[in-house]
């Protein structure tokens, strides 16, 4: 529940309104209580201190008390210098906003909200003893807390003057300051930067009182006073201050014409209160960008700065303060004395800020006069030379946090980055190193600013946002030993020798004295024993040891140095460098480790307990040395590294002289003054005499040599030799024979050796005893010499024999068996003479021991060699084939068979280097005649030759031909080489021009395969095949290499996961591929079980059988998989390729086509278009009750409906296929949910089950065919016949269950049989009853079969509908794709921003939008007054309150009407248009406050309608910044809407007066008669100029598509659309000012016209003409002509603009002559009822008639059809305007973000509400009216027909934005039953859309900002907005004195004149005199 202080989190506290309450003091009491309560109650040493919830921004230390302060958003800490929490003060949140001044009351600030309280500032005034806390809240006012307990508040003002607003009221806008102590008071100086809101006209830096009546106050004091801040925007970056002076620095723009930020510090007097000794000069750090932090060191400024352009470093540098002092004298004396101006006459000081001040010429000593400025000398100056310095280090990442510290006279500095990183740095002259490094809190924490020393620079305290961290200056401490002390690189670290460990100068007491205090730069070597003497000691003496060590520090009188063995302490007695120990006794020693011959204990020099200096000591034991060598002890002991002598006679091992008295020594060779000394000298065996080599099965005598027998002489012995056999050790008696001098032989008594032998030869190791295990020593290197039998002959190695070995253990005498390792006689006989093995016949022939076989059985010749194996067979005649011949007893040496070898009679010469002995023979054939075949033979000399049975044939391999004959240059090709007796030989090559072509095994005899390698360049290259030395050439046709292959389109690109669909891929040379593959990289996950096959052919055991072909799926490396499928080559420009199939646990990752070698990816391939996967489409079965054993009933004629899920993601409706039985359901609708097919008229036969794949089969049960035919032969009515359709789509096969087939009832007769029977069995009552049943039947059926027909229509008509929409979807798609390419060309033709802006703020305002009064004015003189009134108005307009309270006074006037709103708003909006960003805020406080307003009403009310100023400026903002999405993304979905419809709606009649069309989704615009038409196509003659206006003699034939029942004007109309295609509406030529002439023959030209002479009339009703009327044939020619007169008559006048525009309402009213009404398609339905009394037409009355029967209703389909065909062009239209596939506009994410805040202010948590206010906010205001009038972005022409069609779909979007459930009934309107299936799907777009929206990064103010800045210049006209000006000034005008009024009221206005400068603005702009 509780934390210790290294983590402490805080409750959050409640707002109690604008003020802190009196109570809050108390709470904050139990509030610390409450924390010091989980406190531990033992002191624990805290390392950080963190607050639950909490940021960290400032951090200040009280010096003299070390206590620390913290300030944090709403809380400031208390904490110890241990990081303890000893009191918390809450802050905040307060009720609070920026755009109000400090209030008490909440009704002076009604938009004010929770806002949390950010530190500002933090400063400790000592003199106070006060804490000085700046928060952001509040304008940025300051309080005072006491320092021992910041809970107590000593002062806030309670109504602060705009003098008192101290910090910056923004986040992110840092504040610095300083507190300075004068003699008698202390100030306050700060700094911050520009943050607008009210606080904007806070000078950059002050001077202000902390003590007396107003503190914080800067009345009367010093400011820095600035012309406009936002020209240089200064960002301070920290406050300094030595003795002297006060440092600021900080970076800004160079000057107002200047954008680039440099760096700055500016210096100011301590005692200078006025700021007239404001000094300021750039700071430049070579190579680097802008300063980010800053410190004083001593003597320097410590400037850290961004990285560079050209580094990615940020780099730390030092101003020497006397430097930077110098430059800003020099600046000060310039400006004082000279003007400004240096020696060269160029500036080098100025007075900067824009300020009247100017640099002067003052008296030479001003400068010295006025140390510190006056009021007479100009200020702030600004010197223009920079003080510059190189970088002293450069770091990784940007650097935050800066401070230094001197101690020891040595500078460190510790720098805090932006990853949290603290580094702590050696500043040595001008060179930085960085000796440590470590992580502060959590990585990707910055360091703040902040960075403080505690007093006695033991301890420094690193603040993130996160936590308070104390981290030691130095770590000495922790580094335990000498080396590693030095080795850290710690310049305040040293090692204090005699206090043995790692300490800070002044903590080691003998610093000061020599060789006391280590440093790493001055002393890199740790104290150390340099030597010893003697370097080891025997353990069972005691002795002196003298060690040297250099630097040793002196000691005291009474002090001394001892040393240490181990635990054993011994006095030292020192002589300057040299140290005298005394060893410990054998019993203080402890024993040796086993298996060692020493004991190696630590030495150390000691001062008291702590070591100076150590190394290792050994003490030896000279017993324990011949225990490790047990072959030579008398070598091991003299020869050690110790002084170690030898007792030959008693065989020990002495130290010193000690051997028994008479014994002779032999000493150790460390000893010089003696000869016998060494291994040399001891009693040793040299080695074998013979034999070396001993045959097993043999008697044989071994003898050694020995040396140095005179240390036994008169000593009797017995000798032994000792023999390790396998498993045995054999001991064998052996005498000595005295040779001359000192040496010897052994002899070891005759033994026949038998060990069972597995190799040929057998070392086995030998040595010799003295007495009773007096060992002799082994030599070292023994040489023994081969000998044979008991002569002891000696010989030398030959080949197979034994080679000399040198040995470090004891001599070994070599057993040799000849059975072992030769296994015929060759081999026998190859052996090495001196073993004596002969070839023995005796008993079993075997290789033997000479002496060992009978001498009747040795056999001196082998048998007759024996041929096993010749491969190969057959080879050319030209020879040089490399013949391999294997068998036994081929030869005892190559020597044998040099000459020996023979092929089918020719020669065959052997290789020596590949001859085997007796097993091998390799030879290269000799040249021989074609077709010569033989045996091989090899004869050996003295021996029959040995003939194999196999035959060599020399045969002549033929090249007859290639296929392919051309392949890739990239290679690849699978070439295939035909001939004759291409099996020829075993080393058969192939090569195309000079690359190798790899043959692919086996070669067969007719043909050879191998695969082509990439070539260079493309061309022919000859075909050559290799067989041994023979070459063949195919010269008469070369392979031809063609260039690669090339892809330019592969579609479609998506598939299901169970693949096989087809893949179009178009390109080049694509027939020049052998074997096209596309293939899928795919990754499995973890624990996938995918089914693999191998996808590599396999190879062919021989040249009959086929290779097995590729499959689907291969493995990888790591885990990946490929599958592929062959694509089938069409055509050089086309492969038909199948998408692979894909396991379904694999994820795809790459898919591309292998085209031999050539790789391409598909998205290269399909220009970009990556290939996607989608899953496996599902469908549900038929049978929907009854389980699947019972099938669904199909009635014949009827429509099957398959439902499933995910049907079209990746199939269109033209590759699926549905079968039933034999026979297949044709598909005729596709979409994500249901496939509509329809099955054959008749019952289809069953499929025999043997379907091919990829089709759709459905197997016919037998059971249910047995049933059915025994049915029929029964005559049954009703026919069932049972099928299993199953859907197929590429590879994915859908089963669909049992469907079975209804016959139509055949109504027979009652059976003849049935009434035979009841008549001869019934009475004549049961006959009657009978007959009336009959009867009842019969009716019954008769109406049930007209029901069925009247089924059989509708579905039939349901159908027919479906095929028309997909006709005519069709038929639009490709007229859009011809569009689409027109566009290309020209484009859409949106209308430029301005025009746009124009009809979005001022809708229904035709011509000039505003008119300016300016230019009307008679006066000249008056002009320039009205203009610079309204440019007043314009700046007043940028003062928040003027225009809220014009705003508010405006819209409470009850004569403003709502349209003045409106028009006001949209005023504001255009006058504003370059201020968007100010125009944003004044926007979000109106919205703000209408929030509040319906809160308190009903909130989902809200923005319903635009009833106020803030509704209209929402949907002037929105339009505005959604310009560029129009133009960018949804621009041309809604186009191409608009032309779909356009073009639907011109296929079919339109009414020219009534209005009315066949095609439409608007009911009330549905021409509900059926109007026979036909479709022509008429020849337009026009110009080849833009839209046909040149006058050259060139005509272009352009067709028209028109309709026989148009009017002439519609005529017209479209060929104006077919003429002018891509031209803006707004460039073209009226149809009312041109003619229309029909041309036929050279002189026919007939004017047409929609009333003339020819027009019919007919009881007052006169028809529009024709085409038809005219007789226009189809490919008639025409043409526009201008309109020489207007001879129309009432239609050119009345009808003419209106209806047949199609832009106004069809006019019905009667025309001019005598009430005669006009009338096109259909008479409209409101007659006179004169008019029907006059019906005298018979023809008149029947189709009146005929209408009366027909039902209006069967009309509406035509809606249905014209839905379905627009519908793809809604859902895209939608989909742009619902997507966030692409980045959504900031400025919906911006606005959608503020309705979230405003919903969270007002505790507003119903999501409806939210959804209504973003429905109403974006959807309903500005894409409705987007969807409903695409005039406002498009120059077109939109027709009421149009119009009413775009009204159904803008209808249908307002529906998908409801929240409520769209329920549709019989009563519903025809338009909402039209999308009633939609519209769920559109909501759930909406409310994905909000969803995506929220959960995307939000908008910054700066993003936001920067796009409005972008937006703001699009419309930068200045008459216009003068022209909005004036029109606003007429409506304040209008309520001047309520205006007046309203401002005068307002304090804050008061305060800032506003009634004033109004009064002033109507002065210029009407003349008008005021109070003034």
């Amino acid at each position: 529940m509780c934390h210790a202080a290294r983590e402490m989190p805080l409750p959050l506290p409640s707002a109690r309104g604008p003020e802190m309450a009196p109570q809050r003091l108390l709470g904050d009491r139990l509030l610390l209580m409450l924390l010091l309560l989980c406190l531990p109650p033992a002191p624990i040493r805290a390392h950080h201190f963190s607050a639950a919830n909490t940021t960290f921004h400032h951090l200040v230390l009280a010096p003299d008390q070390g206590a620390l302060y913290v300030g944090a958003v709403n809380r400031l800490f208390q904490l110890s210098p241990e990081l303890r929490l000893e009191s918390v003060a809450v802050t905040g949140p307060v009720l609070d906003s920026p755009d109000c001044v400090p209030f008490r009351d909440l009704a002076e600030c009604p938009q004010a909200r929770l806002t949390d309280n950010t530190n500002q500032l933090l400063l400790v005034s000592g003199r106070a003893r006060e804490l000085v806390a700046c928060g952001q809240v509040r304008q940025g006012v300051c309080e005072k807390r006491r320092l021992e307990d910041v809970a107590e508040l000593l002062y806030r003002a309670e109504d602060p003057g705009d003098g008192q607003f101290v910090a910056a009221n923004t986040l992110g806008v840092p504040t610095v300051g300083l507190v300075v102590s004068g003699p008698d008071r202390d100030l306050l100086l700060v700094a911050r930067g520009l943050a607008g809101k009210l606080s904007a006209g806070v000078p950059p830096l002050t001077v202000r009182q902390l003590a007396g009546p107003q503190p914080f106050s800067s009345e009367g004091l010093g400011r820095l006073v600035v012309g406009d801040l936002s020209d240089y925007n200064n960002s301070y970056v920290a406050a300094l201050a030595d003795a002297q002076s006060a440092y600021f620095v900080f970076r800004r723009r160079g000057d107002r014409a200047q954008a680039e930020y440099r760096s700055y510090v500016a210096r100011v007097c301590l005692r200078d209160a006025n700021l007239y000794s404001y000094v300021e000069v750039p700071l430049s750090c070579r190579g680097h960008g802008l300063i980010q932090a800053a410190a004083l060191a001593p003597d320097a400024l410590l400037g850290a700065f961004a990285a560079g352009p050209r580094e990615g470093r940020a780099a730390l540098c030092a101003f020497p303060l006397a430097e930077l002092d110098t430059s800003m004298e020099r600046a000060r004396r310039l400006c004082y004395t000279a003007g400004g101006r240096g020696p060269s006459g160029t500036e080098e000081a100025t007075v900067e800020y824009g300020v009247t001040s100017r640099c002067v010429t003052l008296p030479p000593d001003s400068p010295e006069s006025y140390p510190c400025g006056d009021e007479h000398t100009p200020s702030p100056i600004a010197g223009r030379q920079p003080v510059e310095a190189g970088p002293l280090l450069q770091l990784k990442h940007s650097i935050s946090a800066v401070t230094a510290l001197q101690a020891d006279g040595h500078t460190i500095a510790f720098l805090g980055d932006v990853q949290g990183q603290l580094h702590k740095v050696f500043l040595n002259g001008t060179q930085g190193q960085v000796y440590h490094s470590q992580q502060v809190g959590t990585p990707g924490l910055a360091i703040s600013p902040d960075l403080l020393l505690d007093s006695s620079g033991s301890h420094l305290y690193v603040l993130t946002s996160q936590q308070v961290a104390r981290v030691p200056v130095a770590a000495c401490p922790q580094l335990p030993d000498c080396s590693s002390c030095l080795q850290a690189q710690d310049p305040l670290c040293g090692w204090c020798v005699l206090q043995g460990r790692c300490t800070r100068k002044s903590q080691c007491r003998r610093a000061t004295q020599p060789n006391q205090w280590l440093w790493m730069y001055e002393d890199d070597l740790c104290l150390h024993i340099q030597s010893v003497l003697p370097a080891h000691y025997p353990r069972q003496e005691q002795g002196q040891v003298t060690l040297s060590v250099p630097r040793l520090p002196a000691l005291a009188v009474d002090e001394y140095f001892h040393c240490a063995f181990g635990n054993y302490d011994s006095l030292a007695h020192v002589e300057g460098p040299q140290v005298a120990c005394v060893t410990p006794p054998q019993d203080q020693l402890p024993l040796n480790p086993p298996g060692t011959d020493h004991i190696t204990l630590p030495l150390a020099l000691m001062f008291e307990d702590v070591p100076v200096a150590a190394t290792n000591f050994s003490f030896y034991d000279c017993g324990a040395v011949t225990a490790l060598e047990a072959a030579a002890p008398c070598r091991a002991c003299v020869g050690s590294l110790w002084r170690c002598h030898w007792c030959p006679q008693s065989s020990h091992c002495v130290y010193g002289e000690r051997c028994p008295e008479g014994e002779r020594t032999i000493y150790s060779t460390q000893e010089v003054d003696t000869q016998v000394r060494g291994p040399g000298a001891c009693p040793r065996v040299e080695g074998l005499v013979g034999p070396l080599l001993v045959p097993v099965g043999w008697e044989s005598h071994l003898a050694l040599r020995v040396q140095n027998l005179q240390h036994f002489q008169g000593l009797p012995a017995s000798y032994h030799c000792w023999l390790e056999l396998p498993g045995q050790l054999q001991r064998l008696p052996a005498s000595l024979e005295e040779v001359a001098g000192d040496s010897g032989l052994i002899h070891c008594q005759a033994q026949q050796f038998q060990p069972s032998m597995v190799q040929q030869e057998l070392p086995v190791p030998i040595y010799v005893t003295r007495g009773e295990g007096q060992r002799l020593d082994n030599a070292h290197t023994l040489h023994g010499q081969l000998g044979g039998g008991g002569a002891g002959r000696a010989g030398h190695a030959a080949s197979g024999g034994a080679s000399p070995c040198c040995l470090n253990h004891p001599p070994a005498v070599t057993l040799y068996d000849c059975a072992v390792g030769h296994p015929d006689c060759s081999h026998c006989q190859a052996a090495n003479r001196s073993l004596g093995c002969l070839w023995c016949s005796h008993g079993q022939p075997a290789c033997r021991y000479g002496p060992l076989c009978p001498p009747g059985a040795v056999e001196l010749m082998c048998p007759t060699p024996r041929i096993e194996t010749v491969e190969p067979l057959t080879g050319p005649p030209e020879g040089g084939l490399v013949l391999t011949i294997q068998g036994s007893n081929l030869g005892r040496d190559f020597a044998d068979v040099q000459d020996a070898v023979s092929v089918a009679g020719q020669p065959c010469r052997p290789e020596p280097s590949l001859y085997h002995i007796s097993t091998r023979i390799v030879c290269v054939t000799s040249p021989a005649p074609n077709r010569t075949m033989g045996p091989i033979q090899v004869a050996i000399k003295g021996r029959p030759p040995g003939i194999s049975t196999q035959y060599f044939t020399y045969q002549d391999p033929v090249l007859l031909s290639l296929s392919p004959q051309r392949g890739p240059q990239a290679g690849g090709t699978q070439l295939t080489i035909h001939g004759q007796r291409l099996q020829t030989g075993g080393n058969i090559s192939a090569f195309v021009g000079s690359q190798p072509c790899p043959i692919q095994e086996p070669v067969c005899p007719d043909a050879i395969v191998c695969h082509t390698m990439p070539q260079a360049s493309p061309g022919d290259a000859v075909v050559r095949v290799v067989f041994g030395q023979a070459q063949r050439s195919l010269l008469t046709s070369p392979f031809h290499y063609t260039a690669n292959p090339q892809l330019v389109a592969a579609e479609p690109s998506v598939s299901f996961r169970g693949g096989g669909r087809l893949i179009r891929v178009r390109g080049t040379g694509l027939d020049v591929v052998q074997q096209p593959l596309l293939s899928v990289w795919l990754e499995t996950s973890e624990g996938a079980a995918v089914k693999l096959q191998s996808q590599n052919p396999t190879p062919r055991s021989d040249c009959k059988a086929p290779a097995v072909a590729s499959q689907a799926c291969i493995q990888l490396e790591r885990g990946w998989l490929q599958c592929s499928s062959v694509c089938s080559i069409n055509s050089s420009t086309l492969l038909l390729c199948r998408s692979p199939a894909v396991p379904d646990m694999a994820n795809p990752q790459r898919v591309f086509f292998s085209l031999d070698n050539v790789r391409v990816d598909f998205a290269s391939a399909s220009g970009g278009q990556d290939f996607l996967y989608q899953p496996n489409p599902r469908v549900a079965p038929l049978y929907r009750e009854g389980g699947p054993t019972r099938p669904y009933r199909l009635k014949p004629g009827h429509i099957l409906d398959v439902e499933g899920e995910g049907l079209n993601l990746a199939i269109s409706k033209e590759e699926v296929r549905v079968h039933i039985g034999d026979s297949e359901c044709l598909v005729k609708t596709l979409t994500l949910t249901h496939l509509y097919c329809e099955p054959p008229p008749r019952v289809p036969q069953p499929n025999n089950g043997s379907g091919t794949p990829l089709q759709f089969v459905v197997r016919l049960r037998p059971q249910a065919q047995m049933w059915v035919a025994g049915a029929i032969r029964a005559g049954a009515q009703e026919s069932c016949v049972s099928h299993h359709p199953q859907v197929q789509m590429g590879n994915v096969r859908l089963a669909l269950g049992p469907v079975q087939y209804e016959a139509e009832p055949m109504l027979s007769a009652f059976p003849v049989e049935a009434q035979v029977g009841l008549g001869v069995g019934a009475a004549l009552l049961i006959a009657a009853v009978l007959l009336l049943t009959l009867m009842y039947r019969h009716k019954s059926k008769q109406a049930l079969r007209d029901y069925q027909k009247v089924l059989v229509q509708l579905e039939n008509l349901e159908i027919g509908v479906g095929d028309q929409c997909r006709k005519e979807f069709t038929d639009l798609m490709t007229e859009m794709t011809d569009l689409s390419s027109d566009l290309e060309a020209s484009g859409i033709p949106f209308v430029d921003y301005r025009t746009y802006a124009e009809r979005v703020l001022f809708p229904g305002r035709g011509g000039g939008t505003l008119q300016l009064a300016v230019e009307g004015l008679g006066e000249e003189g008056r002009r320039a007054p009205v203009y610079q009134g309204l440019m007043q108005l314009s700046n007043l307009l940028n003062s928040k309150l003027f225009l809220l309270t014009l705003i508010h006074t405006l819209e409470g006037q009850p004569s403003f009407s709502q349209r003045d709103r409106c028009h006001v708003a949209s005023l504001l909006s255009l006058a504003l248009h370059s201020k968007l960003e100010y125009l944003t805020e004044i926007m979000r406080t109106l919205l703000s406050d209408l929030a509040s307003h319906y809160v308190r009403k009903n909130p989902k009310l809200m923005l319903r309608r635009t009833e106020t100023m803030a509704e209209k400026l929402l949907t002037n903002w929105v339009s505005i910044c959604l310009y560029a999405f129009l133009r960018e993304v949804a621009g041309e979905p809604i186009y191409m809407l608009l032309r779909a419809i356009q073009y639907q709606v011109d296929k079919g009649p339109v009414d020219a007066v009534t209005g009315k069309a066949k095609r439409t989704l608007n009911d009330s615009r549905l021409l509900r008669e059926d109007v026979e038409f036909q479709a022509l196509t008429l020849m337009v003659l026009a110009s080849p100029g833009p839209g046909g206006s040149s006058r050259s003699n060139a005509v272009l034939h352009i067709p028209t598509r028109v309709l026989d029942t148009d009017t002439i004007t519609q005529v017209k109309e479209k060929v104006l659309d077919q003429i002018y295609k891509g031209t803006p509406f707004s460039q073209r030529p009226s149809a009312h000012a041109l003619d229309l002439e029909w041309r036929s023959g050279l002189a026919g030209h007939l004017t047409l016209s929609d009333e003339d002479v020819t027009s019919v009339t007919q009881n007052r009703w006169k028809r529009l003409n024709t085409l038809q009327h005219y007789k226009v044939p189809d490919g008639a020619t025409v043409r526009l002509i201008p309109q020489l007169h207007n001879g129309g008559g009432i239609i050119s006048q009345s009808l003419a603009p209106s209806c047949l525009s199609g832009e106004n309402t069809p006019m019905l009213e009667d025309s001019e002559e005598g009430g005669v009404r006009l009338w096109h398609l259909v008479k409209a339905p409101e007659e006179p009822e004169a008019a029907k009394a006059r019906r005298s037409s018979l023809r008149d009355r029947d189709r009146e008639r005929a209408q009366a029967k027909a039902i209006p209703e069967i009309y509406l389909t035509r809606l249905l059809s014209m839905k379905g065909t627009l519908q793809k062009f809604v859902d895209d239209a939608f989909q742009a305007i619902l997507s966030v596939n692409r980045p959504v506009p900031i400025a919906i994410k911006y606005l959608f973000d503020f309705l979230d805040e405003l919903a969270e202010k007002h505790s507003i948590e119903d999501p409806e509400t939210l959804h209504i206010w973003k429905t109403n906010s974006l959807l309903l205001r500005f894409w409705v009216n987007t969807l409903k009038n695409p005039q406002l972005i498009f120059d077109v022409r939109v027709s009421d027909n149009v119009d009413a069609v775009l009204a159904v779909i803008a209808q249908t979007f307002m529906d998908s934005c409801t929240v409520s459930e769209h329920k549709v009934g019989r009563d519903s309107p025809v338009n909402k039953l039209l999308y009633a299936r939609e519209i769920p799907r559109y909501k759930q777009m909406v409310e994905r859309y909000y969803s995506d929206i929220r959960q995307s990064p939000p908008a910054s103010y700066q993003e936001m900002n920067s796009a409005l800045t972008e937006l703001s210049g699009n419309y930068t006209s200045a008459s216009h907005c003068l022209q909005a000006l004036q029109e606003l000034y007429n409506h304040i005008h209008r309520y001047y004195d309520q205006i007046i009024g309203a401002l005068e009221e307002d304090p804050v206005g008061q305060k800032m004149q506003l009634a004033c400068r109004l009064q002033q603005i109507a002065a210029l702009v009407e003349n008008k005199v005021t109070d003034l």
